[in-house]
């Protein structure tokens, strides 16, 4: 597999055409798949917005009190305002903010963006990431595969990797269950969610900061002979951890 950062991506812009941009700047081959910063999807769809949007109401208010008083260190309280209006569910208000956004994503502070945002203070993640990368699938010339990524730390792990928030023209992950190992075990519950590792190898070329690139193709990689699944997103039902959250008080 090849990983091809797609070169000269201009600044995005509300109504940027991505899969016209993306087509331009590289010959792309029907099994390529494309790999998307939500950064330029959200931008392309009018994403960007300022704390002035978000008027603090009580709640955000004392979440902003709270958090100070435990960091030391000044908070907005219309940020916790973007934050509660972006999300479905706080899971967590102690020392920071996790949240479950409206497609499923449980992130910190809902997945809102503070950097290369110009003009504006914040970017919001595209509402339906699964929709944007169908629009994005769709307008390529071969109706290539999509995946949107965000950038996500992880439970039990330091550092931030990418992970997928919404595929197109593929399915998330591959189901090696009933297939066997090299010594003839049946495997029982192995589901590979592919659109994550293929959203963490293409960062490792799309870089981060001011050098990253928004854009890379996955060239050569093949799904295979397995069965696909689209479940990415936990429900309440299976998400042990997210049960245990909402019992759990921070205890500075």
């Amino acid at each position: 597999m090849e990983l091809l950062p797609v070169p000269d991506i201009p600044e995005i812009r509300e109504g940027d055409d991505i899969a016209a941009i993306v087509s331009e700047r590289l010959d792309l081959q029907p099994d390529d798949v494309v790999v998307v910063a939500s950064t330029i999807v959200s931008k392309a769809e009018g994403r960007s917005a300022d704390l002035a949007d978000f008027p603090a109401g009580p709640r955000a208010r004392e979440i902003a009190q709270n958090l100070e008083a435990i960091t030391g260190d000044e908070k907005d309280p219309r940020f916790a305002q973007a934050v509660l209006e972006e999300s479905t569910e706080l899971l967590m208000e102690e020392p920071f903010l996790l949240t479950e956004t409206r497609f499923g994503h449980v992130g910190v502070n809902a997945g809102i963006d503070r950097s290369n945002i110009p003009g504006h203070d914040l970017l919001l993640l595209p509402e339906n990431p699964t929709a944007s990368a169908q629009r994005i699938h769709e307008g390529l010339e071969h109706e290539n595969p999509v995946v949107v990524t965000d950038t996500s730390g992880r439970p039990f792990r330091h550092g931030q990797t990418a992970v997928a928030i919404g595929w197109a023209g593929m399915h998330a992950s591959r189901d090696w269950r009933g297939e066997h190992d090299r010594d003839g075990r049946e495997l029982g519950v192995t589901v590979q969610c592919v659109v994550d590792e293929l959203a963490a190898a293409a960062n490792l070329v799309a870089g981060e900061g001011a050098g990253g690139t928004p854009v890379t193709v996955a060239r050569g990689w093949e799904f295979g002979d397995h069965e696909g699944h689209d479940l990415v997103f936990r429900d309440v039902e299976s998400d042990f951890v997210r049960q245990a959250l909402r019992g759990w008080e921070y205890d500075a």
